[in-house]
């Protein structure tokens, strides 16, 4: 009977077998994140991007929690953690002790970090900063900040791709985004998902409550204000986007695996060039087909790599 039962779940669904992913609060670095975990065992952290929030990790909770504590928080200025008003609270220098705070709160010396988009930027600056503290890193579709200085500043179709970041940091940026119950940003990030199948509308209604929490686009903005991190502009300010908490300090002494979409089309493949002059331990797998949402796209791909490479 034990055998049948056991061969039962090993031949069930994902959804069926995967472990619980309970919400739960952490007070760390004077904020209050909320963050989605499952499984237990060695710690895994995911760090989620704009506009995103923990929910882009639903998949990998699911998958890296059977053998793991995989945890997905939602970082500060997001969905159900604080919001908090100043936009200073949002360097770069905040968000990577809010991550480290979160890692000695659940008792790890060491972990694996995740990171895509924004969350990739801090991971970036977490593994400068605090590489005593990590086993591995992987980074998915964000730009290394040494590379993306040097990109934004001499590669022309980069600095054309990122014209959207100097609308981010305007003071319309939240009317926009938001207009039409926030029909651009269903759009960027669901829309062909919503198109293909790999959203639901349940998805869609999960990403605007969370867009909708008072106070949250503009705190996933302040990302953007704080670092000003951006293009050169019309008015002769100077392109930026070494957002390292230590600018000089640009060498990433953990083994590290970078997954990159090709067909994103905010960051460009210019971002791997020379990139391991910054991280001579590195693993590179490129999609060709993917987008900068690869994670959603191509999960189980995201997946495989990813656990080839913690093993």
């Amino acid at each position: 009977m034990k055998t049948f039962l056991l061969s039962l779940c090993l031949c069930a669904s994902v959804a069926l077998c995967a472990p619980m992913v309970k919400h739960e609060y952490a007070e760390v670095n004077g904020v209050r994140l909320h963050y989605a975990s499952a499984g237990k065992g060695k710690l895994i952290l995911f760090l989620h991007g704009f506009p995103e929030f923990w929910y882009e990790w639903k998949n990998q909770l699911a998958e890296f929690g059977r053998h793991h504590r995989a945890v997905a928080p939602d970082m500060r200025g997001y969905n159900l953690s604080s919001r908090p008003a100043e936009i200073d609270a949002y360097r770069m220098r905040n968000l990577v002790e809010d991550v480290h705070a979160l890692a000695v709160k659940f008792g790890h010396k060491k972990f694996i970090l995740v990171g895509h988009d924004w969350g990739g930027a801090v991971a970036w600056a977490y593994a400068l900063a605090h590489p005593e503290t990590l086993e591995k890193l992987v980074i998915i579709n964000a730009p290394h900040p040494g590379i993306f200085q040097r990109e934004l500043r001499e590669n022309a179709a980069q600095q054309k791709a990122s014209q959207y970041m100097l609308m981010f940091r305007g003071e319309k940026a939240e009317e926009t985004l938001s207009a039409n119950n926030y029909s651009l940003l269903v759009n960027i990030v669901l829309g062909a998902g919503l198109k293909e199948g790999r959203f639901t509308e349940q998805d869609r209604k999960a990403y605007i409550d969370a867009w909708s929490q008072p106070g949250a686009l503009t705190g996933g903005l302040n990302y953007y204000r704080a670092a000003r991190v951006g293009p050169p502009t019309g008015d002769g300010g100077a392109a930026s986007g070494n957002f390292a908490v230590d600018p000089a300090a640009l060498t990433v002494k953990v083994r590290t695996l970078v997954i990159w979409g090709e067909k994103d089309t905010a960051l460009l493949t210019g971002n791997l060039d020379g990139l391991e002059k910054f991280v001579p331990e590195m693993t590179v797998k490129r999609i060709p087909d993917g987008s900068h949402w690869v994670i959603h796209e191509k999960p189980e791909l995201i997946n495989r790599y990813i656990r080839e490479f913690i093993r």
